[in-house]
């Protein structure tokens, strides 16, 4: 279902409801998805399928294929793309050794994740976005590194999909940072996002928001074969296991089991995707992942940042890990054919959209809390201007406790605001909104005992 929010605008301190608008599309990034191409996403993909297989521990020093040379073609397509950056853009392998784990590493194995990054402009802002998509593939037994495994949708649809951002955001500026990459070993055990996870978190990065896109090509599963191009869906964490129980306990008691900072950021995805990309509605899926399957956020996840998993509505799993053959007059393998580059497109879309708000919106406010010093029927929120960023004005978001998603927005350039609505039967948040009308994430307050 579409989300709708309605959006009034607060005169004052205390909001009214005395206007109703409407909330507008970013020029600029309606320009960007335009750029967006399925043909260039296709030759992404027959890229990456021509190296015949890309499995974690096949290849690495080949020319023609495996795993090395598969990404070599990835940084040669980022440091083109880096060329009309104007210096603002580089492109790296970050390289490392695993060495034998007994489970899916039989043998010392060259790693490295290929990573494009996009500086931001604004040098007060330390921000970092990230979008991935694992480059590696598979066939039926995961440690068969020498079949042919195409890895069309699984995951060469993730991939294409962030060297194809990298083609087209390259060419703009955003006052925030944007990383894109391909990380490697995901079949093999999430290995390339745990490696940059952990960096992450050494170098302490202030990674804000990790959308991870992983087989999100096709349009139909293989028990219904419905076509269904018209959804995309979104997993997060509600609880993230890094929760101290003081924390815990604060969240059981106010209701806040259902926003988590992932949780939020899947919220953001379905609202700026849905009013950017036509003919798409986003699924808010309450999990983290899928049963029996595992994705790339969640190393991100459980290290405290943000994450989401993007993926296909309906997956075909006669076309994921699965040896190249015909069986009963049915074909097994992720090929290439198999997939909808228009959809792709669409989803690809959604992953700018999202990224390009995020990074030319201003900071998250600071300090954001919530009065409870008394019982009343409306609602005090305070908060202080954020860190970085141009601010046009604030908006207050408010849904029902029952509701998956916001539902209103009130719009204010003050520091607070009284509104007609109880805090017992509504949760709020705020966000910071750009002068071009960009939002931040939204914050959660904090109850003012005092």
């Amino acid at each position: 279902m579409k989300q709708i929010i309605t959006l009034l605008l607060a005169g004052g301190l205390t909001a009214t409801a005395s206007a109703q608008t409407t909330v507008v599309r970013d020029p600029q990034i309606e320009q960007m998805i335009r750029e967006v191409s399925a043909d260039s996403l296709r030759a992404h993909i027959n890229g990456l399928v021509s190296f015949g297989t890309r499995h974690t521990l096949s290849n690495t020093t080949d020319a023609k294929r495996g795993i090395g040379a598969s990404r070599r073609w990835v940084l040669g397509k980022f440091q083109q793309y880096a060329k009309q950056s104007g210096g603002r853009m580089t492109a790296m392998i970050d390289s490392w050794t695993l060495q034998p784990d007994n489970r899916r590493i039989d043998k010392a194995a060259d790693m490295g994740n290929v990573m494009a990054t996009l500086k931001g402009t604004d040098p007060n802002d330390n921000r970092i976005f990230l979008v991935s998509g694992h480059i590696d593939s598979r066939v039926t037994n995961v440690m068969n590194r020498e079949a042919d495994a195409p890895g069309a949708n699984d995951d060469g649809s993730g991939t294409a999909a962030v060297i194809e951002l990298a083609r087209v955001m390259s060419k703009y500026q955003f006052p925030a940072t944007i990383i894109f990459v391909a990380v490697s070993g995901e079949e093999q055990g999430l290995l390339g996002a745990e490696h940059l996870a952990e960096k992450a978190k050494t170098e302490n990065w202030s990674l804000e928001a990790l959308l991870n896109n992983d087989i999100m090509g096709s349009n139909h599963s293989n028990e219904t074969n419905i076509i269904e191009n018209t959804k995309l869906r979104i997993f997060s964490e509600g609880l993230p296991a890094f929760q101290t129980a003081e924390r815990a306990a604060n969240i059981r008691q106010y209701g806040n089991e259902n926003d988590g900072k992932s949780r939020q950021l899947a919220r953001y995805v379905k609202e700026v995707g849905e009013r950017y990309v036509d003919n798409l509605d986003i699924v808010l899926i309450y999990r983290n992942d899928r049963y029996l399957r595992g994705g790339d956020h969640t190393p991100f996840v459980t290290r405290g940042f943000p994450a989401v998993r993007i993926t296909e509505m309906n997956e075909n799993y006669n076309n994921q890990h699965q040896d190249l053959r015909v069986e009963n007059g049915v074909e097994y393998g992720d090929y290439a054919k198999h997939m909808d580059f228009e959809y792709l497109r669409k989803n690809t879309s959604v992953n700018l959209a999202s990224l390009a708000n995020l990074a030319k919106a201003p900071a998250v406010p600071q300090t954001v809390t919530i009065d409870v010093r008394n019982l009343t029927n409306s609602t005090a929120l305070y908060w202080q201007a954020p860190k970085s960023g141009k601010v046009r004005g604030y908006y207050v978001l408010m849904r029902e406790t029952n509701w998956p998603y916001w539902q209103k927005k009130f719009f204010t350039t003050k520091l607070g605001i009284t509104l007609p609505y109880s805090k017992d039967n509504y949760f709020f948040a705020v966000q910071a909104v750009s002068e071009d009308g960009n939002e931040s994430l939204p914050v959660l307050p904090q109850p003012n005992l005092r």
